[in-house]
């Protein structure tokens, strides 16, 4: 039994070696696509559901309004006009009177996914064909809705979607959460972009056209979805729309979190991916060099150098992934946090096999084979789902299923 052991692990990391290879031509593919210089002023649309009061909201929110472009509007959602981030919103938008923005109070979702609720009752009042939409934890610079407008200017996309550095808060959870986002995760977008093209969107921020959006059903075909982004950049592609990895690089400020929200939101991340996407979900485990070398380890000490070599290019990738493509001095100053974070990544994703609950905004759901939610209802005469019709979700920040597979809440 050992030794059948020693072979399962040694081959599991011998494709982790692979995988980290893959994972440098991917990078080093996208560095060499140059920046667009069509310089596109067609009129933009930006889209920002607002829920909770994220860390840095205002500093978030004012990066929008210092878009250093000549046509562009601002819309924005809450739940409440006395919730905290609509007060926010206000003050906002009082300090910069020459942009047009405007706030729509939505109430309670009707749908699962509260965040596609939310775009809907801003679509509607939309003046633009290009619709930019961006989490309220994103900070951007001034030249983002150019950048993206000017790749949105090519013939043929439909879509635009970005890559993210993440900015954590102060704890060590979103610390080592934020490097493996910033190596792993976007390695494994680099990835399946290498493989497949992309057949998927980052729902931190992206930029669609509207007609394209209309033509696979709008946003009531993905209502349902946990994973909204990531099933509207598969649609768009399906239907023959071209889906582009923008040159362009947000801020995603994750905020801090505890160890068991932060252990909460993995696991959701974890099975919402699976149920989405079985056979990916299970690729993931490619993705974890360091688990898997000390795995072969515990069978075979005397096979130590092969795990040198495979911590070493382990590294390598978060040099290329996170030094050169994101340029996050994240990484560069916290680099001994990528061994714990890829262990406690291999955990989560042992871990994600099992169940199909998740909780979001603080209820349960039930994700379902097809990658739909439900969410569940509990009093002191029943617990049971609710139908989709009659659920009231919130609209948090989008998953990551696009990720490793190819996703944080």
């Amino acid at each position: 039994m050992t030794a059948i052991l020693s072979i399962i692990f040694a081959a599991l990391a011998a494709g982790s070696l692979v995988y980290c290879i893959l994972t440098m031509v991917a990078a080093r593919n996208y560095l060499r696509v140059p920046p667009v210089r069509r310089a596109s002023l067609e009129p933009v649309s930006i889209l920002k559901p607002l829920y909770g009061s994220d860390e840095g909201l205002e500093d978030n929110l004012r990066s929008f309004f210092q878009q250093d472009y000549p046509n562009f509007e601002i819309l924005m959602t809450v739940r409440g006009e006395n919730d905290l981030e609509a007060l926010t919103a206000q003050r906002v938008m009082r300090e910069f009177p020459g942009v047009s923005a405007r706030l729509i109070v939505t109430g309670d979702s009707p749908r699962p996914n509260g965040k596609v609720y939310s775009l809907q009752q801003m679509m509607a009042h939309a003046k633009h064909d290009i619709l930019l939409m961006a989490d309220s934890d994103i900070r951007v610079t001034p030249e983002m809705t150019r950048v993206l407008a000017a790749e949105m200017d090519n013939r043929g996309v439909a879509l635009v979607t970005c890559p993210y550095r993440a900015i954590p808060g102060n704890t060590l959870w979103s610390r080592m959460e934020a490097v493996g986002m910033n190596t792993e995760f976007l390695g494994g977008v680099l990835v399946a972009r290498l493989l497949d093209g992309m057949n998927f969107a980052l729902g931190c921020t992206l930029a669609v056209r509207r007609e394209a959006l209309e033509s696979i059903g709008g946003l009531a075909a993905l209502q349902d979805y946990l994973a909204e982004d990531f099933m509207m950049g598969k649609l768009v592609a399906k239907n023959g729309g071209c889906v582009v990895l923008s040159s362009y690089v947000i801020e995603h400020r994750i905020g801090g979190q505890s160890f068991w929200a932060n252990f909460r939101h993995r696991l959701r991340w974890a099975r919402s991916t699976r149920r989405s996407r079985p056979l990916g979900y299970v690729g993931q485990v490619f993705t974890n060099p360091v688990p898997l070398a000390l795995l072969m380890l515990a069978f075979t000490p005397e096979w130590w150098p092969f795990a040198a070599l495979i911590g070493a290019f382990r590294a390598a990738v978060a040099f290329v992934v996170a030094g050169k493509v994101l340029v996050d001095p994240l990484t560069a100053r916290e680099w001994y946090l990528i061994p714990l974070q890829d262990i406690a990544s291999f955990i989560t994703w042992a871990w994600g096999f099992f169940g199909n609950k998740i909780e979001w905004r603080g209820r349960r759901h039930t994700v379902l084979a097809n990658g739909m939610f439900e969410a569940e209802v509990r009093n002191e005469f029943q617990i049971g789902r609710v139908a989709p019709e009659a659920s009231g979700g919130g609209s948090g920040r989008r998953t990551r299923e696009a990720g490793t597979a190819a996703s944080r809440g």
